[in-house]
C-alpha cells in the first residue's frame, strides 16, 4: 500500500470500521443487479425486472437521508441497526415473493420497504471527517481510500450476485447481499470509538442541508450519473444475454468497475491544487464523452475495454464531490449532506434502470445504450450550469475582521459560509 495510504491508517479503530464498511457496502452493487437477475431467471421481463430495481434505489433515495439525518442528532449505533433489520426482513420477503410468484404489487412493496437501508458509506466517510477534521490532504487520501472500496464492491459485488444468481439459485445474490448488510452494519455500530459524537440539538439549524445552494448543483447533477450507472447495468446484462453468455455480464461490470478503482487509487496518492469546482465538472464531462464508445460497441470485449476507459473518470469525480460536500454543507449536518449525494445517485439508477429496461424490452440490448448516453449529456449540461454555486463566494469584508477573517484560512470559513447560506 503507497505511503499516504498507510498513513492515514495510523490511527486506532480506523482498519476496523474500513473492513466493516466494505461488508456494508457490498449490497451496494449486488442488491439492485441481483434483482434484475433473479427476476429475468423467473419471468424472463426485463420491464419488471427494472422497474423492481428502480423502486428499492427509490425507496432507499427517500429514506435514506432521514436515517443520515437521525444519525447526525442521535449517533450511528442508535439508528442504524433497526433501520437495517427493517430492510433485511423487506427483503426476505421480496425473495420469498418472487419465488412463489406472488402478485406483481406485492414484489413492489417489498422492494419500497428495503429501501430503509443506511447509506453506510456516508457513515464511513463522516467517521474519517471526524478524525481528520482540519487535515485536508489526509482527508482527501481517506476520501480516495472509500472510492476504491466503493469500486472493490463494485467488481465483486455483480460478479457474486450474477454469478450465484446464475449458477446456484435465482434469489442467492440478494440473499448474500442481505447478509453482507447485517454483518457490516452490526460491526460497524459496534466500534463506538471511532463514532462521531453527536452534535447538540442547537447546533442543529432548521430544514435539511439541502437546503445549500451548492448541494443541490451535486445532488441534480448526480441524478444524471447515478442514471448513466442504472442503465449500464440493465443493459449490460441484456446484450451479454443477447450474444449468448449472460454470466459474462458479471466480468464485463466488474472491468467497469476496475477503471474507476484504479484511477482512484492514483488520484489520492496526488495533492493537487486549485479549488475542487473546475476538476469536478471536468470529471462529469469525461463520464459524459465516454459513453459515446458504447454506442459502437458489437462484441463483449469491445463492450469490456469501453467501460474500462468510461470508469477510469468515476472515482476522481466522487472523491472531489465528497471534498465539495464537505465545503458546502455545515458540520452537524455532514453525514446527510453526503447521504444527499448518494440518493442523488440513487434516484438517477432508479429512473436510467427502469428506462434501459424498457428500452431493453422495446429495442434490443444494443440500443439501450441510448440511456446511459443521453444521462452522460443531462449530467455536463447541469454541471455547467450550476459550476458558479460550487465556487467559493468572497465573504463581504466587515470592519475590524477582515484581517483575522484572512487569517483563520479557507475550510472553516467555507464551513461556516456555507452554514450560514443552508438556513438562509
Amino acid at each position: 500500500m503507497p505511503s499516504p495510504y498507510r498513513a492515514i491508517f495510523g490511527r486506532p479503530g480506523t482498519k476496523s470500521f474500513s473492513a466493516a464498511g466494505l461488508l456494508g457496502r457490498m449490497p451496494l452493487s449486488m442488491m439492485g443487479i441481483g434483482i434484475v437477475t433473479m427476476i429475468s431467471q423467473l419471468t424472463g421481463r426485463y420491464g419488471l425486472a427494472g422497474a423492481l430495481s428502480a423502486t428499492l434505489a427509490l425507496s432507499a433515495a427517500v429514506l435514506g437521508p432521514q436515517i443520515s439525518r437521525l444519525v447526525d442528532r442521535h449517533g450511528q449505533s442508535r439508528v442504524l441497526r433497526p433501520a437495517t433489520l427493517v430492510s433485511i426482513a423487506a427483503v426476505a420477503g421480496l425473495l420469498l415473493s418472487a419465488q412463489q410468484r406472488w402478485a406483481d404489487w406485492l414484489l413492489f412493496a417489498f422492494a419500497a420497504c428495503a429501501g430503509c437501508v443506511p447509506s453506510v458509506g456516508s457513515m464511513i466517510r463522516a467517521r474519517w471527517a471526524e478524525l481528520y477534521q482540519g487535515s485536508p490532504r489526509e482527508l482527501h487520501t481517506a476520501y480516495s481510500w472509500e472510492s476504491i472500496v466503493d469500486e472493490t464492491c463494485f467488481i465483486f459485488g455483480p460478479i457474486l450476485s450474477i454469478g450465484l444468481s446464475t449458477a446456484w439459485f435465482p434469489e442467492a445474490g440478494p440473499l448474500l447481499a442481505a447478509g453482507f448488510l447485517a454483518v457490516g452494519v452490526f460491526w460497524l455500530t459496534a466500534q463506538r470509538a471511532t463514532e462521531p459524537v453527536p452534535h447538540p440539538r442547537e447546533q442543529h439549524a432548521k430544514g435539511s442541508a439541502l437546503r445549500s445552494r451548492g448541494l443541490q448543483v451535486l445532488v441534480v447533477t448526480f441524478v444524471a450519473t447515478g442514471a448513466i450507472f442504472g442503465a449500464i447495468d440493465v443493459v449490460t446484462v441484456a446484450f451479454a444475454e443477447e450474444v449468448g453468455h449472460k454470466a459474462a455480464a458479471s466480468l464485463v461490470l466488474a472491468v467497469y468497475a476496475l477503471g474507476s478503482c484504479l484511477a482512484g487509487a492514483v488520484f489520492g496518492l496526488l495533492h493537487l491544487k486549485g479549488h475542487p469546482s473546475g476538476r469536478w465538472v471536468v470529471g462529469v464531462c469525461a463520464m459524459a464523452v465516454s459513453m459515446v464508445p458504447l454506442q459502437l460497441v458489437g462484441s463483449l470485449p469491445l463492450l469490456a475495454v469501453a467501460l474500462f476507459v468510461a470508469g477510469l473518470s468515476i472515482a476522481p469525480t466522487m472523491v472531489t464531490t465528497m471534498a465539495l460536500v464537505e465545503e458546502h454543507v455545515p458540520r452537524a449536518k455532514l453525514t446527510e449532506g453526503m447521504t444527499w449525494t448518494s440518493t442523488g445517485l440513487a434516484v438517477g439508477v432508479a429512473l436510467g434502470a427502469s428506462a434501459a429496461g424498457w428500452v431493453v424490452d422495446a429495442a434490443g440490448a444494443a440500443r439501450g445504450y441510448l440511456v446511459p448516453g443521453a444521462a452522460g449529456v443531462l449530467a455536463a449540461l447541469v454541471a455547467f450550469a450550476g459550476y458558479r454555486r460550487l465556487r467559493p463566494q468572497p465573504a463581504p469584508p466587515v470592519a475590524g475582521t477582515a484581517v483575522a477573517g484572512s487569517l483563520a484560512g479557507g475550510h472553516g470559513t467555507a464551513n461556516e459560509r456555507q452554514g450560514e447560506e443552508s438556513v438562509a
